[in-house]
């Protein structure tokens, strides 16, 4: 697809709809008292509820930072020169305020969900908070859609904040904490809080599959997705420079199953496109031996893959057991499969997404964040982590 099209589209939106006011800070909607003593720290913090279950009576980890592109973007990109915004309906139309924050979703992404299963609130993002520590000692969300693993990925769509920027602001992060707290409470903080990294999917959608710069002639997939793995296992470690010793790496969902690839490859009966799926499969791939490595060279450090093509794909392949009714066209957009023109207005949305796997061209809906977030936690749908889910990661490290 040309990507000015979705240019104009989107310019267009912002005359013929009115804007939307996104909500930067969901986590006002309810209060809890922080647990983890800080000096001269000892204060209330907000947090959310669950209307699934109760949340822990105390937070299983001080906090949770994440890392990412548009599947864990919390609202990064509504303070960006960029297209790749989700900051006017329908987008949040199902959360919990039912007003779009900036989340490439109709309601929450996993990390919404996994926020609540450790007891802390809905993570803001790093542009959108006041850069106050009370709030920031609780997490800080650095995702940016339309991000990358290589830095130029996404670029055709305006500004973004690529993997190596957001490493560079978790570690403006813990200066902001050292300066604050100290470095003996910084160490303790970052070493017992958890860091979720989910990226990737803009390295092959806006860079290999487009074959910017020729990409496709100097790397075969198998060579690309080496490089890409190679580049995060760096990262990381970097990261455990600055003390992070719990991580939660995760693997792309099938992007070749997206609506907007079955329109682009005019897929009969749904088909997910094999080539695209087969680039993924080997990425997770990478990227899982990757996390082996880093846990047998990284002393102290917890790290587990968890793979969201395996999850995904148990989703599509089982959708009558999850209560889903369309598997390939998305709730939100136009064209064949609702994959050729970007959701941009709530009159191009279905009105009921929970039947739906697909909200948008690329993204999945909350009913499908929830479960895969499910899955991160306890594997309670399908095993999809390795060498093991979150919750058992959490219960080793207080042995």
């Amino acid at each position: 697809m040309d990507f000015s099209v979705i240019k104009i589209l989107f310019i267009f939106s912002f005359f013929v709809y009115p804007e939307a006011k996104a909500l930067i800070y969901p986590q006002d909607l309810i209060t809890h008292d922080s647990v983890f003593d800080f000096p001269s720290l000892n204060q209330s913090f907000p947090t959310s509820s669950s209307p699934i279950f109760r949340p822990p009576t105390a937070p299983l980890v001080p906090a949770l930072f994440i890392i990412g592109d548009s599947s864990v973007d919390c609202g990064t990109n509504n303070f960006l020169g960029t297209f790749a915004r989700a900051d006017r309906l329908p987008y949040g139309r199902d959360f919990d305020t039912q007003q779009p924050t900036g989340r490439f979703c109709n309601g929450r992404i996993p990390v919404d969900y996994l926020a609540l299963r450790l007891g802390l609130p809905f993570v803001p993002s790093y542009l959108g908070q006041a850069g106050s520590i009370k709030e920031m000692v609780l997490g800080v969300n650095y995702a940016s859609a339309g991000a990358g693993i290589i830095f130029s990925s996404g670029s055709e769509l305006g500004q973004h904040i690529s993997l190596a920027q957001q490493i560079e602001q978790v570690t403006d992060t813990v200066q902001q904490f050292i300066v604050n707290i100290g470095e003996d409470a910084t160490t303790d903080l970052i070493s017992s809080s958890l860091f979720y990294i989910s990226i990737g999917s803009n390295d092959f959608i806006h860079y290999y599959l487009l074959n910017a710069s020729n990409v496709q002639n100097v790397y075969l997939p198998w060579s690309f997705n080496q490089f890409l793995a190679q580049t995060i296992k760096q990262e990381i470690k970097n990261l455990y420079n600055d003390k992070v010793r719990k991580v939660v790496v995760m693997g792309l969902a099938p992007i070749g199953c997206a609506p907007y690839y079955l329109w682009l490859y005019s897929s009969e009966n749904g088909e997910c496109v094999k080539n695209i799926n087969d680039m993924i499969l080997e990425f997770n791939f990478a990227v899982r031996y990757m996390v082996s490595e880093l846990n047998e060279e990284l002393v102290d450090a917890t790290i587990i893959f968890c793979d969201a093509f395996e999850g995904s794909m148990d989703i599509i392949q089982n959708y009558n057991r999850y209560g889903f009714n369309v598997t390939d066209e998305a709730c939100c957009g136009l064209g064949e499969y609702k994959g050729w023109i970007m959701c941009v207005s709530p009159e191009m949305a279905c009105s009921n997404a929970s039947s739906h796997i697909w909200w948008d061209q690329f993204h999945p809906t909350d009913a499908v964040n929830a479960i895969l977030a499910d899955n991160v936690w306890s594997s309670l749908h399908t095993p999809m982590c390795y060498p093991m889910n979150l919750q058992d990661m959490l219960a080793q490290s207080t042995r």
